[in-house]
């Protein structure tokens, strides 16, 4: 049997933890005009890296703290993370969130969704009025592709030999981290890039894939 410090969990956020990306749509919802569409374009040819796509964006978005909590109430996390998070507490496994997105819109979907006690490593964001102010904690010059440096939060953690990792997530910002993970889960651009040359990659449609085989995992 394998016990609970042979394994660490990463989660990726928009589009994996949700059905959606919920940062997306908040920049289409809540911004002046359709100028983060040029940011967005540039950020997909390589031309700019993510904090600097994300720092167009959001300068362009006006949202008050009412309105940014009314919006994050509709918000619905996929049905099997609670269990998945209730199956990897009972074997003593504490799931981490690595996103590029924010810690303050992260923290308050997985409130409303009963998900409580995560650790988010994030970039962050706080509103003045209705102006989002960003800062990027996780940020290293060193790449230019993330806001937040996911590979980084790997490692710094210290791990008995032999821990395996596991890996979920869906996007371009996942890559990098993803292929320092002995199991990965993967989706949509993440499972274009590993499909090919990854043969142990997990495709999934929606986490209960991922519940299914971490069922097994722990056994």
């Amino acid at each position: 049997m394998n016990g609970p410090r042979h394994f660490e969990v990463y989660f990726d956020f928009d589009n994996t933890i949700t059905g959606f990306d919920v940062l997306d749509e908040i920049i289409r919802r809540f911004s002046l005009n359709d100028d983060w569409k040029q940011a967005e374009a540039a950020s997909e040819a390589g031309e700019i890296g993510s904090r600097e796509c994300l720092e167009r964006q959001l300068s362009q978005v006006r949202v008050t703290a009412a309105g940014l909590r009314d919006y994050l109430g509709l918000i619905k996390v996929d049905t099997a993370f609670r269990p998945i998070v209730d199956l990897l507490r009972a074997h003593e496994i504490e799931p981490v969130i690595v996103s590029d997105s924010f810690r303050l819109i992260i923290d308050r979907v997985l409130e409303n969704n009963g998900v409580n006690g995560l650790q988010v490593l994030a970039n962050e964001l706080r509103l003045e009025v209705d102006q989002p102010v960003l800062a990027f904690p996780f940020f290293h010059s060193i790449c230019s592709t993330c806001g937040n440096c996911k590979t980084s939060h790997l490692f710094k953690r210290n791990r008995p030999a032999g821990t395996k990792k596991i890996y979920v997530g869906d996007g371009r910002s996942d890559i990098c981290p993803a292929g320092f993970c002995e199991i990965l889960f993967a989706k949509d651009s993440l499972l274009r890039h590993y499909q090919a040359i990854r043969k142990d990659c997990i495709p999934f449609h929606d986490l209960g894939t991922v519940y299914s085989h971490l069922q097994h995992l722990l056994q």
